[in-house]
């Protein structure tokens, strides 16, 4: 067991305070993400040594990750831990399936690609299910609504891009005509124009003032086009699912499922990926054709799941993927509480401290915003002190 860094993102869409707060950052400039992990893009290292989380891992997989972890992922953490933070909403975006990432890769590769390029699509091999489990009010667009409530928000909008798409719903109100409704607003040859943008967020305004059925989905549409002017992306909002998470819920975002976080503050858990196809929202690189390529148009609610209570004091959210599972113990004593999951793992102190033993490696204490890296050879933990300990392992 030993203490870890993490590692800072500083997009345009992240906060001047959250995570400053958290790990008693100092930097003026703007955060939007915190990773802990052994991704190359952004690795955390020992706080005592050389090398990265990586190198560390690799000098010892046996130990670091497990024979089990080995077997099924290879000789590389799984996983990826993040803390985000954003005051902006970030693209419109789809992670890809590991099929996908593993030809887009190669394709990359063989092209010449440089990894870090800019308009690259494929950073990995992986694909990137996550979970995001909510510290502050968060808000999100996750997954596509049902086709005849979409159709419902275009309807009586006053605006010729909002009654065509209304026809097309209208007209085939299933996962085709998600399909078809989603590829006109993003491809090339019928993307609407920033003023066809702005008469639907004009409508949606105008209704939201009039009192809208649907207020949300107004609101939303406004605060889109106010950071992203004229972008289709502010008009496929209406085709998605809002999404309102308190703080300790907890949503599951699969590969090929379409979604967007608009604010909050969140601890994020995923496969080891930095995959992301975007489709606008962003000033980033955007591949239509590649995004369209990895969608999921099937019409379904937002996955949020619900934890399952262990000893009393930790909950723990089962993510429907092999990857990674994440824990949350609050503890108010100095009893020992166990803490449930094996193989590798990444301990982050939320709040509070709290001291970790081990059956093998004895004791760490952990206070607000340090991480740790448990390896697999070190067995069992338990956890006692005034805090609350984020937990990621292998399931």
């Amino acid at each position: 067991m030993l203490r870890i860094t993490h590692a800072t993102q500083d997009y345009a869409w992240g906060s001047r305070t959250a995570l400053h707060r958290l790990f008693g950052d100092e930097t003026p400039e703007v955060l939007a993400e915190a990773w802990m992990g052994a991704h190359a893009a952004a690795p955390s290292r020992p706080v005592d040594g050389e090398g990265t989380l990586g190198d560390l891992i690799a000098d010892d997989v046996a130990h670091t990750l497990g024979e089990d972890v080995v077997a099924r992922f290879g000789p590389s953490l799984p996983y990826l831990l993040k803390v985000i933070a954003a005051d902006s909403p970030l693209s419109l975006q789809v992670h890809p399936h590991i099929d996908r990432a593993r030809e887009g890769f190669a394709e990359e590769e063989a092209a010449g690609i440089p990894v870090d390029a800019p308009h690259r699509n494929y950073r990995d091999r992986n694909h990137k299910p996550e979970l995001v489990y909510a510290l502050t009010h968060f808000e999100a667009m996750c997954g596509f609504r049902a086709p005849r409530r979409a159709a419902e928000l275009f309807a009586g909008l006053d605006a010729p891009l909002a009654k065509e798409l209304h026809g097309v719903l209208a007209a085939e109100p299933t996962a085709d005509g998600i399909r078809a409704a989603f590829t006109q607003l993003l491809e090339p040859a019928t993307r609407p124009s920033a003023a066809e943008v702005g008469e639907v967020a004009a409508a949606c305004g105008a209704r939201l003032a009039a009192g809208s059925p649907s207020p949300r989905a107004d609101r939303t549409v406004g605060v889109l086009q106010e950071a992203y002017p004229g972008d289709p992306g502010v008009v496929t909002s209406l085709l998605l699912n809002p999404v309102t998470l308190q703080p300790g819920d907890a949503m599951f975002v699969p590969a090929g499922g379409v979604h967007a976080y608009l604010s909050g503050v969140g601890v994020e858990v995923m496969a080891s990926s930095d995959n992301v196809l975007r489709a606008g929202l962003t000033p980033k690189h955007v591949d239509v054709p590649e995004l369209l390529r990895n969608v999921d148009y099937v019409a379904a609610p937002p996955i949020r799941i619900a934890p399952e209570v262990f000893h009393g004091a930790t909950k723990v959210f089962y993510a429907p993927v092999d990857d990674f599972e994440l824990s949350v113990t609050e503890i108010a004593d100095d009893e020992a509480h166990p803490l449930p999951g094996r193989g590798p793992r990444i301990l982050l102190c939320l709040e509070g401290a709290v001291q970790v033993d081990t059956l093998r490696d004895g004791a760490l204490t952990l206070a607000q915003g340090e991480v740790a890296f448990v390896p697999a050879g070190d067995g069992s933990l338990t956890v006692r002190g005034r805090g609350r300990l984020v937990q990621a392992d292998v399931p």
